[in-house]
């Protein structure tokens, strides 16, 4: 098998990277739980199996992501075999000292062979260069596979918002220090 390349993209390769399909499919969301009392709130997340597969669209428009990478600090992309297979689009403005993932696409066909691992590890070695102290990758609750890759590499939840997508779906945070 040939071995994964991540690198910065060039202008050049923003086309290919805009035809990676970004829905996905699951069989799991989060679901959202929300007690209010005098005095006190909770919230939690749970991870529920639904009755059948469904499919997740992503909850960026494709307008929203060309969009976002004219902001993008930096986007890395994974090449396999001369072909991109996935991306990670990182900017550095929302929050001083975080480096913030946007977005992180895989082709569908090359989904669960290391590539969103890889891309994260590049990622995270990218800000780690420049000093960053914290690094926040937001996701729909939805995505079951980003929020277990998120937690397979290291990240802590750490907030979502109700009201953040466009598409109504929640946004859940999850950030991990810098080293």
């Amino acid at each position: 098998m040939p071995e994964i390349e991540i690198r910065s993209a060039l202008t050049t390769d923003l086309t290919s990277l805009a035809g990676i399909e970004h829905s996905s499919k699951t069989d799991y969301v989060w679901q959202l739980d929300r007690s209010f009392d005098t005095g006190q709130m909770a919230v939690s997340f749970r991870e529920i199996r639904l009755p059948r597969t469904i499919r997740i669209e992503y909850p960026h428009t494709h307008e929203q992501i060309v969009e976002a990478w004219k902001k993008s600090a930096v986007i890395l992309m994974a090449v396999l075999g001369n072909q991109p297979v996935g991306y990670a689009s990182i900017q550095d403005q929302q929050t001083p000292g975080t480096a913030w993932i946007t977005d992180l696409a895989v082709a569908e066909h090359n989904r669960r062979e290391g590539i969103g691992s890889a891309l994260l590890l590049s990622a995270q070695n990218w800000a780690s260069q420049r000093r960053f102290r914290r690094m926040v990758l937001e996701m729909s609750s939805k995505n079951v596979a980003a929020v277990r890759l998120a937690l397979k590499m290291g990240f802590e939840f750490s907030g979502y918002n109700d009201q953040y997508y466009a598409n109504q779906d929640i946004a859940l945070f999850f950030s991990r220090l810098m080293r």
